[in-house]
């Protein structure tokens, strides 16, 4: 999953590596035993996986398979669906990352294995601003695969409320909190009146998620969340980074509106559509909280603003 972006040129080095960091739904958290080698790949030479969750292979054309040694934790996805994603994507030509042409996925003592082409030498160039906003509207403009593929309806709060009741980390006022917050935000959502029409979205875009191949041209990655439903979802990462985070500045958000073609901050639903997403990224950190005292007191100080309405801007990408 990718890091959250670090605007300004001047700040690339620290771009690339803030990208590293997932707060999306589905995030993969525990470690693969190192079985990569019984399929020609090896652990800990991997570079960042371009799709969904598990034990990931990026095998660059000529060369021998690289794995990233990560194991998803077990979910209603074993990284079929973004096989078919990116096979489908494919055959419309779309500018996304292609999944090997082998049988997939592998399983491997109870891991996902998939196998995925290189989209560049070192996988770290990310697209710029005006690109990821092509790309979105290039994808908002597929229609939705007619057959062999069935995408699955957005699932905006995804397993929140799980990781909020299955927490160690959570004290039990926090846990009353977040209840009480997730069914606020659900009742919020549920009276939404979307303008852009539903189709197909990627469930996670961002600059995080686009990257450039070697001729610069934008590619498309982590197609796992991909989905059917409302446009608006795909673009309210970019304005979050903007409005809330700091993380892009005003000109960058201007470049992303005039590229796409629609400014989602000034639609009436766009507080409580960011506040929806905002608490996925808190109800993520949460469940990474048990992980270190550096995310524990992230997830206190994020679990704290949603309490008291403070400023997001001294969040930190994980």
């Amino acid at each position: 999953m990718p890091k959250p972006y670090v605007r300004g040129e001047a700040a690339h080095g620290k771009r690339k590596r803030a990208m590293n960091t997932g707060y999306a739904l589905g995030e993969a958290d525990t470690r693969a035993p190192a079985h990569a080698s019984m399929l020609g790949c090896w652990p800990g030479s991997g570079r960042r996986s371009p799709a969904a969750p598990g034990l990931e292979c990026c095998l660059p054309a000529g060369r021998a398979g690289r794995c990233q040694d990560r194991a998803a934790q077990p979910s209603d996805r074993d990284g079929a669906t973004a096989v078919a994603v990116a096979r489908w994507l494919e055959s419309v030509d779309y500018p996304a990352v292609r999944a090997i042409g082998v049988e997939q996925p592998v399983t491997v003592d109870g891991h996902a294995v998939t196998f995925w082409g290189a989209v560049s030498e070192d996988g770290s160039e990310y697209a710029t601003i005006a690109q990821v906003a092509e790309i979105i509207a290039l994808l908002h403009a597929l229609a939705p695969p007619s057959e062999g593929l069935r995408l699955p309806e957005l699932q905006p709060f995804g397993k929140a409320g799980e990781r909020i009741a299955r927490s160690e980390w959570l004290n039990a006022d926090d846990q009353d909190f977040l209840e009480s917050e997730l069914a606020r935000l659900q009742a919020g959502y549920a009276c939404l009146e979307f303008l852009l029409s539903q189709g197909v979205i990627h469930g996670d875009a961002n600059i995080g998620n686009v990257l450039r191949d070697p001729a610069g041209q934008p590619v498309v990655i982590d197609l796992d969340d991909f989905a059917t439903g409302p446009r608006e979802w795909d673009l309210v990462e970019s304005a979050m980074f903007y409005e809330r985070f700091g993380w892009q500045s005003r000109e960058e958000y201007e470049t992303f509106v005039k590229v796409y073609g629609y400014d989602l901050m000034q639609w009436p639903g766009y507080p409580m559509l960011a506040d929806v997403r905002e608490f996925a990224m808190v109800t993520w950190i949460v469940r990474k909280a048990g992980e270190s005292d550096k995310i524990a007191a992230e997830a206190r100080k994020r679990v704290d603003t949603l309490r008291t309405g403070a400023s997001r801007r001294d969040w930190s990408p994980f």
